[in-house]
């Protein structure tokens, strides 16, 4: 069933367990990610990002996506996650989407505020859900140290724009790290305990299991991944032609990895059950 974030992460929230969003950019990863929630009773945010676009256009993955999600045994939210403009981010609502990230980290905190607190009020009036991020989660290809997120800034932010999911910056980055990333929990706690917003953990690929149980247990409600997905693809594909199996053999042993991958991350977060 189509849902948005409301609908599961209040809920995980409450009961310390987080729900996984897992970007699909064609249908073998959504087909993957819909089967691994429904083996497991569980939760899922699906989507893709606008980073993501040159590799599946909206118009192109949206129908199959929302379709999908309706049509679901389990609550999946269809969610537009890295929003940059505005314009996408209307588009992604107009083709279906229950949620949408609007990504305003780089720009001056009143500025992404007030961008922030337009895109919620018309994505309310889609019945949609909005998630924002405070702080800027980088990339591991800039060794930069991005900021971090203060718990007065993440009130102050979450309190003006009244969105339903905050991303935050503890220490993660987008991509394969090239070392091991150290992560402030301390942050996380303070920041928790400044407000009642969920918490969501970009940069999620590539943690141990104990970072992220620390996380969620420190409240973190939504995880988000994709680059372990795109690795667990191409090793399952690669190995199906190693292995002397055609393409469509080989496509459906890149699904079934995918499919452990998320099935693996969905029990890590403690969601297995929740649907």
């Amino acid at each position: 069933m189509l849902v948005n974030l409301n609908d599961v992460l209040k809920d995980a929230q409450k009961n310390k367990y987080a729900v996984g969003l897992f970007n699909t950019i064609d249908t073998d990863l959504l087909q993957a990610a819909i089967e691994a929630a429904e083996a497991l009773s569980s939760p899922i945010i699906i989507g893709t990002a606008e980073i993501l676009l040159p590799y599946g256009e909206l118009s192109l993955i949206s129908p199959s996506v929302v379709a999908a999600a309706k049509r679901a045994k389990v609550p999946v939210v269809v969610h537009y996650n890295h929003g940059l403009t505005f314009a996408r981010c209307m588009e992604a609502l107009r083709c279906g989407f229950s949620s949408v990230m609007y990504d305003g980290s780089a720009a001056d905190l009143e500025d992404n505020i007030a961008a922030t607190r337009s895109i919620v009020k018309i994505a309310h009036a889609f019945g949609a859900s909005v998630e924002a991020e405070i702080g800027h989660v980088g990339d591991t290809d800039d060794e930069s140290a991005a900021p971090l997120t203060t718990p007065e800034e993440a009130y102050h932010f979450s309190t003006a724009t009244e969105v339903d999911a905050l991303a935050i910056a503890i220490g993660t980055a987008h991509g394969v790290y090239k070392s091991k990333p150290k992560l402030d929990i301390e942050r996380l706690k303070r920041i928790r305990a400044r407000l009642d917003t969920p918490l969501v953990l970009h940069g999620g690929s590539g943690l141990t299991d104990d970072d992220f149980r620390r996380c969620v247990e420190n409240g973190i409600a939504k995880v988000n991944i994709f680059t372990d997905l795109t690795l667990a693809a191409t090793r399952g594909f690669e190995e199906g032609i190693k292995d002397g199996l055609n393409y469509m053999k080989a496509r459906n042993r890149k699904v079934d990895a995918v499919r452990e991958e998320i099935m693996r991350y969905i029990r890590l977060f403690g969601s297995a059950g929740r649907a």
